[in-house]
This record gives structure tokens, C-alpha cells and sequence, in this order.
């Protein structure tokens, strides 16, 4: 069977593939060079085992993830389920901005942070911390069977770790408002959705966290006055 390559940068490569018979995404990471044989081994494993428990993690917990078919550690590689529909949070934003009106987009745009927010706090809930929270890293799935039309899932987990960190969880909401006001920054209202939906589902740690967000976000202004 031909491979289909769907997306390649540097840290490797998307292509479609088939396990056992069922089509499938394979994701390939590269051997990094400048590293260390051994020291680059390591940490793709890493990753790619981080990548394995935190998706079962999710699934365990009803947030929608790809299912990990099988896990190559030594070919680098994850056989995944593929969702051949689906386009990135990112593409869906800058779509819905440009086919609407600015009132609706507005108006489907927080439907969307409503979801992500909630998704974000029962993985905080479940002492799940992503790693890597940007729009490129969140899928926006078709579904007719959805209240909302589409499904929402997260992928991208090879930076992930299980903590109960109150700052963890507070550096992953951080890294999640940087992303949005660099990629996003025409829509300042997203991440205020994302944060009220968040609050409403991260659990009894709800204040904790977001004490410890405010100081991240208090550290990052003052290194970048400082830069």
C-alpha cells in the first residue's frame, strides 16, 4: 500500500497507513542528529510513551482522543485512528471568521471555546496535563449526532504527563493563552470563553489553579518587559 504523507516538519512526519487491516494515521518522529544516539532514543520514547497513556487516559475519562492502535518504540512510530474530516481548531476559527458576519462568528466561536474549556478542565480534573495546548492540537470532527454539529478532539499529547500540580495545570492554561493571542489575536474573547467554561469543570482545585495561572501569566509579562 502507498503512503499518503498528510504533514511533515521537523520533529517527523504524518502518513496514512493501515494496522491490521484498519486504515489508519501513522506518525513517525525522527532521529534527531544532533542529539545523542542514546540521549534522542530516550526521549522519543518517551514521548511516545506519554503520547500512548495520555490518550487511554482521556478515553478513560469520556474526552474524546485518537485511539492508539499499536506503538513501534523502536521504528519511532504510532499507529493511530485517523479522522479523515476533521480540521484543526485553528483552520475551523480562521474559516468561521471569514465566511460570517463578525456577530456570528462571534457567536460560534464561543460555542467552540465553551467546549474546549470544559474538555480542558475535566482533563485537569483527571489530573491530565497536555503539554502542548494550541489550536493546531485540538480537532474539530463532524458529527450530525452532536448537539453542536461537530465533536471536539485533542491530539498532540507527546508532551503530556499525569500531575496533580496545581502549577502544571496552571502553565498548561498559560501556554494555551500565549498560543491563542499569537495565532488568534483578532479574537481576544476566546480564551475568557475557554477560562469561564474551564472553571466550571477542572474541579475542587478550581481557585488553586487559577492562582497559580495568574502568577505563570504575572512571570511571563515581566520577562517580556524585561526582554
Amino acid at each position: 500500500m502507498a503512503l499518503e504523507i498528510l504533514k511533515q516538519g521537523a520533529e517527523g512526519r504524518l502518513y496514512l497507513g493501515e494496522f491490521k487491516g484498519e486504515s489508519c494515521l501513522i506518525k513517525e518522529r525522527f532521529v534527531k542528529k544532533y542529539r545523542h544516539p542514546e540521549l534522542d532514543t530516550q526521549i522519543t520514547r518517551q514521548r511516545m510513551k506519554a503520547e500512548v497513556k495520555a490518550a487511554g487516559r482521556c478515553l478513560a475519562a469520556g474526552i474524546l482522543a485518537p485511539r492508539i492502535l499499536h506503538s513501534d518504540l523502536t521504528g519511532h512510530k504510532l499507529y493511530m485512528e485517523y479522522f479523515g474530516s476533521a480540521q484543526t481548531a485553528k483552520q475551523y476559527i480562521q474559516e468561521t471568521v471569514a465566511k460570517s458576519t463578525d456577530e456570528q462568528a462571534k457567536q460560534s466561536l464561543e460555542e467552540l471555546c465553551t467546549s474546549i474549556g470544559g474538555i480542558i478542565g475535566r482533563m485537569h480534573a483527571n489530573n491530565i496535563i497536555h503539554g502542548d495546548l494550541t489550536t493546531s492540537n485540538i480537532l474539530i470532527n463532524p458529527n450530525s449526532n452532536s448537539s453542536s454539529s461537530y465533536d471536539v478532539i485533542f491530539i498532540d499529547f507527546g508532551l503530556s504527563h499525569y500531575n496533580q500540580a496545581t502549577e502544571d495545570k496552571g502553565v498548561d492554561l498559560y501556554v494555551l493563552e500565549r498560543a491563542l493571542l499569537s495565532t488568534h489575536s483578532e479574537q481576544p474573547y476566546l480564551f475568557e470563553h475557554i477560562l469561564a467554561a474551564y472553571r466550571k469543570e477542572c474541579g475542587k482545585d478550581e481557585d488553586a489553579v487559577l492562582a497559580k495561572f495568574e502568577e505563570v501569566r504575572a512571570r511571563g509579562r515581566k520577562r517580556t518587559m524585561i526582554g
